[in-house]
């Protein structure tokens, strides 16, 4: 009797699990594949506030330019070490100003990539920035933060890092108006390598016309203006792909690179680029200039030959023909 028990028990176990299996399997291996939403609103995108839609949004949050300890002083202009802040934060720069009253035209200076061991303030500005201060034009080139004696960041993100570029350089100018010195009505705007495309990334988020020269501008979008020079890292890129990886499944990085919205770029652009240039090639230049040309911006594009990633070789003549576009330009 508990035998023949034990087998309808088992009968019964057996047909259970064999019903629960059939339900698995019909419900996970049928079940539609829903592919993957950046407007899904249950997940949670702190970085979204640094799409270029939010921040052409964004109010800007500057403290006011202050003045620091004098540099050097030059028979034309000053140089000063200057303060402002951004979102709170105090961000360090170097500033160039023309002896005399009045008030100045300007030029906010974007550098390139400098690795921030061996960072000063005014590296990779402070030449050109003395030539346009005995000129009679103010120069303000910040730090950005993490670098000199600006602040740190504290995100623990490197691409938050990355897009807290932009909101500085933003920032600085919008705390233009604060400098007594300073025109507000006469803003230019110089980038080098990926200062060009921070640059590039203010006026398409912006739209208002700062006249702009670029020197070996960054130009292709995000993320693959960061990959390509993954190489020159000690790990060869592993650390920035895997980071990578974890935003695009939270974001669409169409959405954070200026390309996308290069139809919203209304400032007139001078563009130097030199033929051995090693950082950044020349056909990226090239294809730029051709994709302004082709949606009719104002741009003037210069190749320099042998020139390299920071114009050795024709150098005085790319700041002087910057002199003479912000000159008719300012």
């Amino acid at each position: 009797m508990n035998l023949r028990i034990s087998h309808v028990f088992a009968a019964i176990l057996g047909s259970i699990v064999t019903l629960l299996l059939l339900y698995l399997y019909s419900t996970f291996m049928f079940k539609p594949i829903v592919p993957f939403s950046s407007t899904d609103t249950t997940i949670e995108r702190p970085l979204l506030k640094y799409s270029l839609e939010e921040l052409a949004k964004r109010q800007p949050q500057p403290g006011p330019i202050q003045l620091g300890e004098v540099v050097a002083t030059h028979p034309n202009y000053t140089t000063y070490t200057f303060t402002f802040t951004t979102e709170g934060k105090k961000v360090s720069g170097l500033a160039n100003i023309p002896n005399g009253e009045g008030k100045f035209p300007v030029i906010v200076q974007y550098r390139g990539y400098v690795d921030p061991s061996i960072y000063e303030t005014g590296v990779g500005t402070r030449r050109s920035g003395e030539i346009f201060a005995n000129n009679g034009y103010i120069t303000l080139a910040p730090d950005f933060l993490n670098y000199a004696q600006s602040d740190k960041s504290n995100t623990n993100n490197i691409f938050e890092d990355r897009f807290l570029t932009y909101t500085t350089a933003l920032d600085m100018l919008a705390a233009i108006p604060t400098f007594p010195q300073a025109d507000p009505q006469r803003v230019g705007i110089w980038g080098h390598s990926n200062g060009g495309h921070i640059a590039l990334t203010v006026l398409a988020i912006t739209g208002k016309p700062y006249p702009t020269t670029l020197w070996a501008p960054v130009t292709k979008p995000f993320p693959f203006s960061v990959l390509f020079y993954t190489d020159e890292s000690v790990d060869q890129g592993k650390f920035i792909r895997g980071e990578l990886a974890r935003f695009e499944g939270l974001y669409d990085v169409n959405d954070f690179t200026f390309p996308q919205y290069i139809d919203r770029i209304s400032a007139p652009i001078q563009l130097h680029q030199g033929t051995a240039d090693d950082a950044v090639p020349v056909a990226w230049s090239d294809q730029f200039a051709q994709q302004l040309k082709d949606a009719n911006q104002n741009i003037t594009y210069y190749r320099y030959p042998g020139a390299d990633h920071n114009m050795a070789g024709a150098w005085d003549t790319v700041v002087q023909r910057d002199f003479e576009f912000f000159r008719q330009a300012l």
